[in-house]
């Protein structure tokens, strides 16, 4: 890494991520209850959410006062220094509230539009990935020291471990359940874990071959995305398309291609709407 801005801002994302993270973890009430809702009455928020946010978004700022914000659960501010913090302190705030281990604290850091640090801590696991633009991806925790990250050898589609996940909208979620009783013949079998973070994480390295899903917001998937990418793997939208709100997909190299096209034919971009 030679950027030293580049280099900062990981060093800022690690630490506030690890901070977060250890207040998820450590602070979690046994009572802990549903603070509000978002798209749906099953869509939650909860007050560590809120707290997570605002220490990492102090933290940021207190550090870097010129920067800007977009984080889940509000905070949103331009910022003039051309960087950009992309938060979700709480990917799987489902999991989390049933107290399921599969959650994560998300930062990316933009730079006049681009995604350049991307920064995702899986507490219960113990794992920490990261990533810088044109420096590779890289995770500490499960493994000893650091470890480069890299794809799975692609197999050919039908021997592929996919994962996805569901939007909180009901019709939304049942023309989603409808693609995935349409793929799973097509495929090794699908996985839903419950944290878009953790599954762009485990395309990157090497514990799913593919992974996509309809109805991302930015906080979701940035810092996720340079991760993968970072390690190798290819990420897009519908065919031609960067990913976005209508289709993430991210998949090795040799998986990436036939996922998305068959992606595409299902619907999988649609709504559900008719």
């Amino acid at each position: 890494m030679t950027d030293p801005l580049h280099a900062e801002l990981l060093e800022l994302a690690r630490e506030a991520a690890r901070r977060a993270g250890e207040l998820l973890r450590d602070g979690r009430p046994a009572d802990l209850a549903v603070a509000a809702t978002k798209s749906s009455p099953v869509d939650v928020v909860t007050a560590m959410d809120l707290a997570a946010e605002k220490l990492i978004t102090t933290m940021i700022a207190e550090r870097r006062p010129d920067d800007g914000f977009l984080g889940e659960e509000g905070a949103a501010t331009e910022g003039s220094s051309g960087i950009r913090w992309v938060i979700d302190p709480l990917d799987g705030t489902v999991n989390y509230l049933y107290d399921l281990p599969t959650w994560a604290v998300s930062i990316a850091a933009e730079q006049d539009g681009e995604t350049v640090v991307g920064v995702v801590a899986a507490p219960m696991r113990g794992e920490t990935y990261y990533a810088v633009r044109g420096g590779g991806a890289r995770a500490t925790g499960a493994w000893d020291g650091e470890r480069e990250l890299s794809f799975r050898p692609s197999p050919p589609l039908d021997q592929a471990l996919v994962s996805t996940g569901f939007n909180y909208v009901t019709e939304v979620r049942a023309h989603q359940a409808e693609v995935v009783r349409q793929l799973i013949p097509l495929v090794r079998d699908i996985r839903r874990g419950g944290s878009a973070a953790i599954d762009l994480c485990d395309v990157a390295a090497g514990r799913l071959d593919g992974y996509y899903e309809r109805g991302l917001h930015p906080w979701d998937l940035a810092a996720g995305d340079l991760i993968a990418r970072e390690a190798g793997a290819l990420t897009g939208g519908r065919p031609g398309d960067a990913p976005s709100r209508a289709l993430t997909v991210a998949a090795s190299p040799g998986v990436f291609g036939p996922l998305q096209r068959l992606l595409e034919d299902l619907g999988a971009w649609h709504d559900g709407t008719p």
